[in-house]
């Protein structure tokens, strides 16, 4: 496959002059709108700054649309860009890693999507995004970029093969999406947003004086509060119960022998794919919430970047079932089998937790003591959860480390699982304070191949414990 250079769909101008509105809106509301009368002071000149700064982003917009192309090579992508001082990238295929498309509402209505390739490097240009594209530009690159990777290894007929022979293992009912809106306490978000509004709008207008009187009338009127608030929580359970679904609807989990495939949203749509061997780690997060409703999230930890970080591409549904979350993932990855049976920190660890400075008790102590004295049994309180949380760590912290394959688990009201096998460790640091030493431990933290650098950390190991995976990474070929 060899194109000609070519310059981004014309849509890509709106979608700029949306983003540059978008990110201006508040200076135009405030400068043009609140402040529509004042021609004097620093708001005029501001007003002239705006104006000018607007006139240029407008200009260098359209000038970027004529200079800048793209060009599609039987193994690369070429990116020519730049206005003023031109810059030409060349990014081989068989250094993407991930790719992630992602169809908003003004996407859908005209027809296109947008794409992110990600490749394993970590520098500021590690990553090729179209914003706008035509959903056929968006699959023919796709498929140059999956061709070039899997040829590498395969035969072509085997790959074309395979590329039909998708299965789907989950689809999002209706059920899960009621579940999911519950357990994220979606359905609370109504009540920042409308102090978030509130005190906005107190910047221009004083509303002090009028939310004093609508106060002092409700407390004579106690009776009217109660519809108010039962009216109140049925429009933010609806609300919470719509963000859910445009955020986690029609969510779908795929794979076929090479890709795990996740596809999820409703007006907003996002499709992630990544290849089974590119994945490092993998990582099990359960909340407070979700260990008490026995749910699990599943994330893969990629050599490249997982896409926006927004859309969460790298999860395998946040609201599964814990059963049923083990189960997919030894079914998609089998070569990261979880098991729930570790080994625990000795009896010792625990008194070394509670005997450990508490940091985060003597900053809010302090901080109370100088500025607010009669509150300063909230140290106390602060003081209590942490001991709670040490326990509660050292009750759930566990390891195990069999042939290739490591473990862990820690965390006190939310845990971490953490899976990965020798050969996609980068490094094993060995770190211990003055306190360990002389309880005989020690901190492990494994480093895996990602964007940042992932690294995750197992405090309190024995000494011996941590001998043995020092060597066991040491005979890593």
């Amino acid at each position: 496959m060899m194109t000609q250079p070519k310059r981004y769909h014309p849509a890509w101008l709106l979608f700029e002059l949306y983003s540059f509105i978008k990110n201006t809106v508040f200076f135009i509301v405030f400068l043009f709108v609140l402040r529509s009368g004042t021609n004097s002071g620093w708001i005029l000149w501001a007003k002239y700054a705006f104006i000018f700064f607007a006139v240029w982003t407008l200009i260098h917009i359209v000038l970027k649309w004529f200079v800048q192309t793209y060009q599609i090579t039987n193994q690369s992508i070429i990116l020519r860009e730049g206005v003023l001082v031109r810059n030409q990238r060349t990014v081989p295929f068989e250094r993407i890693q991930n790719n992630q498309t992602s169809t908003n509402f003004l996407h859908r209505m005209l027809g296109l999507t947008s794409l992110s390739l990600e490749t394993g490097t970590s520098d500021a240009q590690a990553s090729v995004k179209f914003t706008v594209l035509s959903t056929e530009e968006a699959q023919q690159i796709l498929k140059a970029v999956n061709y070039q990777n899997a040829t590498e290894t395969e035969e072509t007929e085997e790959i074309a093969q395979t590329s039909y022979n998708r299965t789907f293992y989950f689809r999002s009912t209706k059920k899960d999406t009621l579940k999911a809106a519950f357990t994220s306490l979606s359905f609370l978000a109504i009540f920042p947003i409308l102090a978030a509004v509130y005190f906005q709008i107190d910047d221009f207008f004083s509303l002090e004086s009028s939310a004093e009187n609508i106060f002092f009338y409700f407390a004579n009127h106690l009776w009217m509060l109660i519809p108010l608030f039962i009216i109140a929580m049925i429009l933010s359970v609806a609300i919470g119960y719509v963000q859910t679904v445009i955020k986690y609807g029609n969510y779908e989990i795929s794979a076929d022998e090479e890709r795990i495939y996740i596809q999820k949203g409703v007006l907003s749509t996002s499709s992630f794919s990544i290849p089974k061997k590119k994945v490092q780690a993998i990582t099990i997060h359960q909340s407070f919430i979700k260990r008490m409703l026995n749910m699990a999230e599943v994330k893969l930890v990629s050599a490249g970047k997982m896409g926006d970080g927004k859309q969460e591409t790298n999860s395998l549904y946040p609201f599964m079932a814990k059963k049923e979350a083990y189960r997919l993932t030894n079914v998609l990855l089998p070569d990261y089998q979880i098991e729930e049976n570790m080994k625990r920190l000795p009896r010792k660890v625990l008194l070394l937790k509670l005997i450990s400075p508490y940091f985060g008790t003597l900053i809010v102590g302090a901080g109370l003591f100088i500025f607010q004295r009669e509150w300063l049994w909230i140290a106390g309180i602060v003081f209590l959860l942490g001991i709670a949380s040490r326990v509660l760590d050292y009750l759930f912290t566990s390891y195990l480390r069999h042939g290739d394959f490591i473990q862990t688990r820690k965390g006190g009201f939310s845990n971490e699982t953490f899976l990965t096998r020798k050969e996609r460790v980068q490094q094993i640091e060995v770190r211990h304070s003055w306190l360990q030493r002389k309880f005989n431990v020690a901190t492990l933290e494994f480093s895996n191949r990602s964007k940042p650098v992932y690294v995750s950390q197992l405090a309190d190991v024995p000494k011996e414990d941590v001998s043995d995976f020092y060597r066991w990474f040491k005979q890593k070929s």
